[in-house]
């Protein structure tokens, strides 16, 4: 039987050339060498077009990386331009043109909301994952890389120069209380260690009452009430700390010269757990003092007056005792308190009376964790906030009050006179009567140039009627008496959408949380720090985050 051979090609070539057969090697063919254009594109919201030396077009939709589908030729011109720009936004090319000398991965394409934008979020500095530590640096010296590390439950003032100030609250899931003092200037995007330690859980030091000092430091704590003076120093009082891991609240009253960097204890006691001197409803006296607590809202009136309402104390475990309803007047000039109104009791129960109509009975129920606003008329506003059922379990509200010290009365102009309501969304950007944001506790509240309320997150209820941590941002315009839900998300817990750091854009958006702090800069444009909720990843515990919100006219 015959067998086949099987010889390679190029055996097989020799043996042909060998049996006198014509034999042609194979030959090689060199492609020409072209080098490729392309780069990556952040920011991008919509559709952009791009152009690669007036002529090819590269339409992108997503961000990353990109290439043009045309190589060119060894040192052939690029330039790459936008022919086209997304929906709302403009588009900026870096490294743009040059000579292909070899493939071109550098250009750079950054999408963002032009200057004019409005209504957007921008996430300025600090980490986008939970639990950032604190970076000091120089206590004094401002330096680009410094920053407050994650907390909940801060303390925040703006200063007469235009300055945010922050100090202590919680941090490190729940169980470190912090009085570090720190300084960001919006002008220069720098944050600044000025006092307090750099460690959990430092004891205060008094000193002498009345007497600033160097050494003069409030104890680690969260939740305190706070104030800003005409003369731009900052007051703080009461709040709730850690002892041996038991909670306890305080009374004391302390004030900050931001010009000097002294604090100065004015008052209180300087012992946790102090039960306060009513004295008797509205007549000022030396021994008058409000009973220690946290989470109580606070403002300032036109003539300078501090005032003070609600709040809480707890347990040793840190479960809700008593919730307040007592509302308080401080005169800095005189260094007197008054107990304006509300019950010396905790726990009380609300009077609504009829809506809109003030009368001597009406009184908000005792609660913690309000939002708060002053009209132009010098009338205060409360909105939701935490107070406890018959049985003594924690509950949310959504009802908006006014007070108006001129009268003393107080109004109930709406929301529910329940607890836990789900919020009434209705289509966002759409002021419409029936809307209201769920029942809440521990949202951030400002008030926009126009005199009308703002209101952002906070824990309590979606539209499904969902408990949980909130993102959504709600404005009341004050004139039509009408909430409209302006962004954010109508289900708790949605995660953080970041962005690019300093980049504004219609997708960003803060990630829901609670117990977060606020300010406004001279612009009108709403800031905000940290706080417990979620991260760009949908982790939840405390934050270190800032926020700029640049609102519509």
């Amino acid at each position: 039987m015959r067998h086949l051979l099987l010889l390679p090609v190029i055996g097989l070539a020799t043996v042909l050339s060998g049996c006198g057969g014509s034999s042609t090697q194979p030959t090689s063919v060199t492609a020409p060498l072209t080098y490729s254009i392309g780069g990556s594109i952040a920011g991008l919201s919509g559709t952009v077009v791009l152009l690669n030396n007036g002529g090819e077009n590269l339409s992108l939709s997503s961000n990353g990386a990109f290439t043009f589908n045309v190589a060119l030729q060894p040192n052939s011109p690029y330039d790459v331009t936008v022919a086209t720009q997304p929906p709302n936004q403009v588009c900026s090319v870096k490294n743009a043109s040059g000579t292909a000398t070899a493939s071109v991965t550098n250009v750079t394409v950054v999408c963002s909301l032009p200057a004019s934008a409005t209504d957007v979020w921008t996430w300025v500095a600090g980490s986008e994952y939970a639990n950032a530590p604190g970076v000091y640096g120089t206590k004094g010296t401002p330096a680009a890389n410094d920053a407050p590390g994650a907390r909940r439950q801060p303390i925040a003032w703006t200063d007469a120069a235009g300055n945010f100030w922050l100090f202590g609250g919680n941090s490190a899931g729940n169980v470190a209380m912090l009085n570090d003092l720190w300084e960001y200037s919006p002008s220069t995007g720098q944050w600044v260690w000025q006092g307090g330690s750099d460690t959990v859980s430092a004891a205060a030091s008094y000193g002498t009452q009345g007497v600033p000092a160097a050494g003069n430091n409030p104890g680690a704590r969260e939740g305190a009430a706070k104030w800003t003076d005409a003369a731009g120093n900052l007051w703080l009082f009461g709040g709730d700390s850690l002892a041996a891991q038991n909670w306890e609240e305080f009374n004391d009253l302390w004030s900050y010269s931001p010009t000097t960097g002294l604090w100065t204890w004015v008052g209180g006691s300087n012992a946790a757990a102090n039960a306060g001197i009513y004295g008797t409803l509205g007549v000022a006296a030396a021994s008058n003092l409000p009973p220690a607590r946290t989470d109580a809202v606070s403002w300032v009136d036109s003539a300078g007056v501090f005032w003070l309402f609600g709040g809480a104390r707890l347990n040793s475990n840190g479960s809700y005792l008593a919730v307040l309803n007592d509302l308080w007047s401080y005169n800095s000039s005189t260094g007197l308190w008054t107990w304006v109104g509300g019950s010396n009791t905790p726990n009380a129960i609300g009077v609504y009376g009829a809506q809109g109509a003030a009368a001597a009975g009406n009184v908000p129920s005792a609660r913690m964790g309000s939002g708060a606003w002053l009209d132009a008329s010098g009338n205060f506003w409360l909105f939701g906030g935490l107070g406890l059922s018959p049985g003594g379990l924690p509950q949310q509200y959504n009802d908006l009050w006014e007070y108006s010290p001129a009268n003393g009365l107080w109004t109930w102009v709406g929301g529910s006179n329940g607890a836990n309501a789900a919020g009434v969304y209705g289509t966002q950007r759409a002021g419409t009567a029936g809307n209201a944001p769920g029942a809440r506790v521990s949202a951030v509240s400002w008030k926009d140039q126009s005199g009308n309320f703002w209101l952002f997150g906070g824990y309590g209820y979606d539209l499904g009627g969902n408990a949980g941590n909130l993102n959504d941002l709600w404005e009341y315009n004050l004139d039509a008496g009408v909430w409209t839900w302006i962004g954010g998300s109508s289900a708790a817990a949605a995660p953080g959408t970041y962005g690019l750091q300093g980049v504004p854009a219609s997708s960003n958006a803060p990630g829901a949380r609670q117990q977060a702090v606020g300010w406004l800069d001279s612009s009108g444009n709403f800031w905000l720090f940290g706080g417990f909720g979620f991260d760009s990843s949908g982790a939840q515990d405390d934050l270190n985050d800032l926020w700029r919100f640049v609102q519509s006219p």
